[in-house]
């Protein structure tokens, strides 16, 4: 037996704040012992020696160990508990860039830990080479240190840290590729669009009622509407300005 819906507003979407984190992930992280080491990788001496710095002020649970490269890890690495996640710098450089992408595919494949790139630049593009390459967070420079701190806890919980920026950057990429295969979406809701096409099909209100899962009456509603924004004055004219409007669409017509 089919269900029939009633026709409903979309759902939004709600970011969690950066500065706003999961509570539960902070308090899972902060119940547990020593959790081994951070190694911060940054070439620049006095950014990597100030963040780690700025980490130990915190209080982590962790050895926080500030190193310019992996060969220098290497050297110290028996002094120091198990790796429990990296923090890569890469300031103004990109993941694409071939010596970055190198580092953070070279690190992924040798720690059994997360990868965190930590970027002066937060360009979706940037953001999704990181994930693309195996990193398990990407945190721009621009937040707090508090928020940096998060990150990396919700990467050790096993989640993924994206800046609010760059997940609004990816809604828009989707919602304007929708867009492309939507050439009516200026003028109609989603709903109304299917609802015109098959007005322009010739289908009566119960077959498009019974194909969009909807009640009769809900269509109803649908047509006086578009027929609204049309001025339109039924449905014969409704699909005629349509074919008119939108010549790609005249192979709607029944």
């Amino acid at each position: 037996m089919r269900s029939i819906h009633e026709e409903r507003p979309e759902r939004s979407i709600f970011l969690v704040s950066e500065d706003n984190l999961n509570d539960r992930v902070r308090d899972e992280v902060e119940r547990q012992e020593d959790k081994g080491t951070l190694i911060i990788f940054d070439t620049r001496v006095l950014d990597r020696d100030c963040l780690a710095q700025g980490l130990r002020g915190k209080q982590m649970p962790f050895d926080i160990v500030a190193c310019g490269s992996i060969a220098e890890w290497r050297q110290v690495k028996n002094q120091h508990p198990p790796v429990s996640a990296v923090l890569l710098c890469i300031g103004r450089q990109r993941p694409a860039d071939a010596a970055v992408g190198s580092t953070i595919t070279k690190l992924v494949a040798e720690y059994a830990c997360p990868v965190i790139v930590l970027a002066d630049n937060d360009e979706l593009a940037h953001v999704l080479k990181a994930l693309e390459l195996g990193a398990k967070g990407y945190i721009p420079t621009s937040v707090q240190i508090d928020v940096c701190i998060e990150a990396i806890n919700l990467a050790l919980a096993g989640g993924i840290f994206l800046p609010a920026s760059s997940v609004l950057a990816m809604r828009r990429a989707i919602e304007a590729g929708n867009d492309v295969n939507r050439p009516m979406s200026g003028m109609f809701t989603q709903r109304q669009e299917e609802v015109v096409n098959a007005l322009c099909r010739g289908k009566a209100n119960k077959i498009i009622a019974y194909e969009l899962n909807l009640r009769e009456s809900t269509v109803k509603v649908h047509i006086r509407n578009i027929m609204r924004k049309l001025k339109a004055t039924n449905r014969t004219e409704v699909a005629f300005k349509i074919n008119e409007m939108f010549p790609e669409h005249a192979n709607f017509q029944a």
